[in-house]
C-alpha cells in the first residue's frame, strides 16, 4: 500500500534537485547496473522486458551481450494478479532486486510494480495510485529514471481526458513502498486544445543535460526535447520525422553501446515489427532502421536495461 503525502511536500522534495532526497531509493546506475545511459562505463549485458505480442498480460524477459542478439531469460516470466503488464520498464535497485513498473489498464489510475531477484521469478508488489486531483482517465507507460547520483524515479504519462502530460513520480523510501504525488514535467504537455499530448517518455543524460524522447500522440512520431532538470522546462530540439524513423512508432528505449554510440529500440506496433537505430553524434543523426533479429513480431513495447560488469 502506498503512503500518501501532500502535493506541496512532493514539490518541496523536487524543488532544488538532486532528484530525490538523501536516504531514498537509488538505482545502481552509479554503482553497478541501473537505468538509462551511463557515459563513463562500458555495458556488458542488456536486459529487455517487454509484453508478448500475443498477450498483453504476459511479461517476457530477454538478455544480450551486444544489444542486438537477444536470447530468452523467460518468455512467460510474469502475469499480474489482475490487469495487464503493458509497457514494462525495469530497474536494478541497490538491494539487488530488479523492479518492474507497468501499465495495468488503458483507463488505469494506478501503475503496477513487481520485483525479482533473478529476472525469472517475479512477485507482485502493489498497484501504486496516482495521487492527483480530478478524475484521472489514464496512467500509461511508466518508465524508470535515475539521476546522475543513481537516485530513482518513474516518469508516467497521465490524462484527465484532454491529452497526456508526462509526470515525475518519486519514492519516499528505499523500499519503493511510499510515493509522492506525481508532478508534471513542464513543456511536455499537450500542444494546445484538441492535442493528445505526449506519452512513452524516456529520459537520457548526456553532457550534463536531460534529453527526453517522447511519442507525440497526435503525429505518432518520436520527438526529442531537452532540459537541465528532470521537471523541465523542456524545449523541443526536433519534431516530426526528424530521425527518419517514420511512424507510427512507440515504446522508445535508449541505451549506450559498447563502442560508445547510442541505440534506440522502437515498436512499430501497426506493422507487427520491432526496430533499432544507432547514433554516434549526440542524437543528431541516426542510422536507418534495422529489424531486431528474433524479437520483431514477438514482443511489444520493451524497455532495455543497461548492465555493467561490477555486479554481473
Amino acid at each position: 500500500m502506498a503512503i500518501t503525502v501532500g502535493r506541496r511536500s512532493a514539490l518541496a522534495l523536487l524543488a532544488g534537485l538532486p532528484l530525490l532526497v538523501a536516504g531514498t531509493a537509488r538505482a545502481q546506475s552509479s554503482l553497478g547496473p541501473g537505468v538509462g545511459v551511463d557515459p563513463h562505463r562500458t555495458p556488458v549485458r542488456y536486459t529487455m522486458t517487454a509484453f508478448r505480442a500475443d498477450s498483453d498480460s504476459t511479461l517476457a524477459v530477454y538478455e544480450s551481450a551486444d544489444g542486438t542478439d537477444f536470447t530468452p531469460v523467460s518468455e512467460h516470466a510474469y502475469t499480474p494478479p489482475a490487469g495487464l503488464v503493458r509497457d514494462p520498464s525495469v530497474l536494478l535497485h541497490t538491494d539487488g532486486h530488479y523492479y518492474l513498473a507497468y501499465t495495468i489498464a488503458g483507463d488505469a489510475t494506478a501503475i503496477g510494480l513487481a520485483r525479482s531477484r533473478d529476472r525469472i521469478t517475479w512477485t507482485f508488489l502493489a498497484n501504486v495510485p496516482m495521487l492527483v486531483a480530478g478524475r484521472l482517465e489514464g496512467a500509461w507507460a511508466p518508465e524508470w529514471y535515475a539521476d546522475a547520483a543513481g537516485r530513482a524515479g518513474i516518469v508516467v504519462s497521465l490524462t484527465w481526458g484532454h491529452g497526456f502530460t508526462p509526470h515525475l513520480l518519486i519514492p519516499l523510501d528505499a523500499g519503493l513502498t511510499a510515493w509522492a504525488p506525481p508532478v508534471p514535467m513542464l513543456g511536455l504537455g499537450p500542444a494546445g486544445p484538441g492535442s493528445l499530448g505526449h506519452i512513452d517518455t524516456t529520459l537520457v543524460r548526456l553532457d550534463g543535460r536531460l534529453f527526453a524522447f517522447v511519442k507525440n500522440e497526435d503525429s505518432k512520431l518520436i520527438e526529442l526535447a531537452v532540459a537541465d532538470r528532470p521537471l523541465g522546462p523542456y524545449s523541443f530540439l526536433a519534431r516530426g520525422d526528424w530521425a527518419g524513423w517514420g511512424g507510427p512508432r512507440e515504446g522508445q528505449s535508449i541505451v549506450r553501446l559498447p563502442d560508445g554510440g547510442h541505440r534506440v529500440y522502437l515498436d512499430a506496433y501497426t506493422e507487427g515489427r520491432y526496430f533499432f537505430s544507432d547514433s554516434y553524434d549526440g542524437f543528431r543523426t541516426w542510422s536507418p532502421l534495422t529489424e531486431l533479429p528474433g524479437l520483431s513480431g514477438v514482443v511489444r513495447h520493451g524497455t532495455v536495461l543497461t548492465e555493467f560488469s561490477s555486479v554481473i
